[in-house]
C-alpha cells in the first residue's frame, strides 16, 4: 500500500470529479488523483466496475477521500444533479476530467456504419456536452477550476476506417473550446475564472493489454499512468496558459 497523502499533495484540498471513471485511464487518473491530495468524486455509467476503481484508490491511498457515483451522463438532468451534489457536499468543484470512451470502426469509408455514429455521438459528443454544460458555472465559481477532455489524434486526421470516431472526437473537442471562450469572455480583460482544454493521444495503453500482448510495440501510445500524470499536471500551470489548448502526449499530427 503506498503511504497516505492525507490532503497534502499539490492537489491539496482541490475536488475533482472525473466522468468515465470505471475504465483503466479512469482508473489511474483515480489513483494520480488521490495521491496529489485532492476529493475525487467519480462517476460511471457502470455500477460494479466503478465501485472497484473507486476501492482500489480508497486501498492505495488512505489519506485521500475518494466516492463513486452512477450517473447517466446521457441526460443532462442526471448530469446537473451530480454537479450540484458535488459542490454542495463538498463546498468547491476544482475539476471535471471526461473520460468517457468508445470506438467503433470499419475497414474501409465506404464500409462505414452509421449506427455507429448514432452510438459515438452519445459516448463522445453528448456526454461532453452534458458534463459541460453541468460543470461550468461550478468551475468557474472554483477560482482554480480545470475542464479537461481526452481526445485522440485522429480527430485531425481522420482516417477512411474512423470517420465516424474522428468526426464525434473532433465536434467534442470543438465543444470543449467552446467552453474556453466562454470563460475567457467571463474573464474579460483579466484571467479566466477557469480554463478548458484538449489532452490528446494516439491511443491508450495499460498493463494488462502488454500482458496479453507482449511482443507488441504500442508505438506511439500514451500510458494510462502518464495521461493520469499529465492531467494532474495542468494545475500546475495559470489559467490563462491553459485556456483553450490542446497538450498533445503524442507526436503532433
Amino acid at each position: 500500500m503506498s503511504t497516505p497523502t492525507n490532503g497534502n499533495g499539490p492537489l491539496a484540498g482541490a475536488v475533482v470529479a472525473v466522468a468515465g471513471a470505471a475504465g483503466p485511464a479512469g482508473r489511474a487518473t483515480l489513483l494520480r488523483l488521490a495521491e496529489a491530495g485532492a476529493t475525487v468524486v467519480a462517476a460511471d455509467a457502470d455500477a460494479a466496475r466503478l465501485a472497484e476503481a473507486v476501492d482500489a484508490a480508497r486501498y492505495a491511498h488512505g489519506g485521500a477521500t475518494v466516492t463513486g457515483d452512477t450517473v447517466d451522463l446521457l441526460d443532462l438532468g442526471a448530469a446537473r444533479a451530480w454537479a450540484d451534489r458535488t459542490e454542495k457536499e463538498f463546498g468547491r468543484v476544482d475539476g471535471l476530467v471526461h473520460l468517457v470512451g468508445g470506438w467503433r470502426g470499419s475497414a474501409t469509408f465506404a464500409e462505414t456504419d452509421l449506427d455507429d455514429w448514432a452510438l459515438l455521438e452519445k459516448l463522445l459528443i453528448r456526454t461532453v456536452q452534458h458534463t459541460s454544460l453541468a460543470f461550468e458555472a461550478p468551475l468557474a465559481r472554483s477560482g482554480r477550476g480545470r475542464y479537461l477532455l481526452i481526445s485522440a489524434a485522429g480527430a485531425s486526421k481522420p482516417t477512411a476506417g474512423n470517420a465516424a470516431y474522428a468526426a464525434s472526437k473532433a465536434a467534442a473537442e470543438a465543444w470543449t473550446l467552446a467552453l474556453a471562450d466562454s470563460f475567457r469572455k467571463a474573464g474579460g480583460e483579466g484571467a479566466p475564472p477557469a480554463a478548458a482544454a484538449i489532452l490528446i493521444v494516439k491511443a491508450l495503453v495499460h498493463d494488462a493489454m502488454r500482458a496479453e500482448r507482449p511482443n507488441a510495440k504500442f508505438a506511439g501510445f500514451t500510458d494510462v499512468k502518464d495521461l493520469a500524470q499529465a492531467i494532474v499536471g495542468v494545475w500546475d500551470k495559470p489559467a490563462q496558459e491553459v485556456n483553450g489548448t490542446r497538450l498533445w502526449l503524442t507526436p503532433q499530427q
